[in-house]
């Protein structure tokens, strides 16, 4: 079962998201959290597989919560996902930066949230695809054009693709090559420019002006 903790102040969303997750098979919720304090609390003590968590939480804000959990530091980061009503771009800046497992808009669906859950577990976070394009290209602070990591052309591909909102799937099927192809050239980028996961890939690349 994949175990799922809800980070919300308001108790209809709580109850809403419960009712998603725990309409999947394999899915289920171990615990509810009404502030930023307690779940940073609940998410240490349960450590859960996801953690849903909203941002404007009273005392402690989502993003504030993540970065105790998954920021810069973190010996065992859990995998939190932002699911917010607020896409605006500090935000979304912020929550990158901090190690989000993906960033969500509320409206955006049950089949996205469960899909986010998954992608997070596999490691194949997800990013909301308006968020992708049209936020991450503005929240960019431009490196100096021509700086490419020292990726390989085939690596600058896959990390295009990423910045664009693709799954591992969708990548693979664009360029031809299979899913655990992708899977190691996203390794190896990770690698090569420390980063920790896709949506820190994604960021990168708009930083880059690699896509437009």
């Amino acid at each position: 079962m994949i175990r799922v903790l809800v980070a919300d102040d308001q108790a209809m969303v709580r109850t809403g998201f419960g009712m998603i997750i725990g309409a999947q098979p394999d899915m289920e919720v171990v615990g509810e959290a009404a502030d930023g304090v307690e779940a940073v609390e609940l998410a240490r003590r349960l450590r859960p597989d996801v953690a849903l968590f909203d941002i404007r939480m009273p005392k402690m804000d989502g993003l504030q919560a993540l970065r105790l959990l998954a920021g810069p530091g973190v010996a065992d980061p859990i995998k939190v996902v932002v699911v917010t009503t607020f896409d605006l771009d500090e935000y979304v800046h912020q929550a990158l930066r901090n190690g989000a497992a993906g960033f969500l808009l509320k409206d955006s669906g049950p089949a996205l949230l469960v899909e986010a859950v998954r992608a997070a577990v596999s490691g194949d976070a997800l990013i909301s695809p308006s968020i992708t394009v049209r936020l991450l290209e503005h929240l960019s602070h431009p490196a100096p054009a021509g700086d490419d990591g020292g990726l390989s052309p085939r690596e600058l591909d896959v990390v295009r693709l990423i910045a664009r909102g693709r799954t591992n799937t969708e990548i693979a099927t664009e360029l031809f090559i299979s899913v655990g192809t992708v899977k190691t050239h996203l390794g190896s980028v990770q690698s090569k420019l420390s980063l920790r996961n896709r949506v820190e890939v994604a960021a990168w690349a708009w930083e880059h002006r690699l896509v437009s």
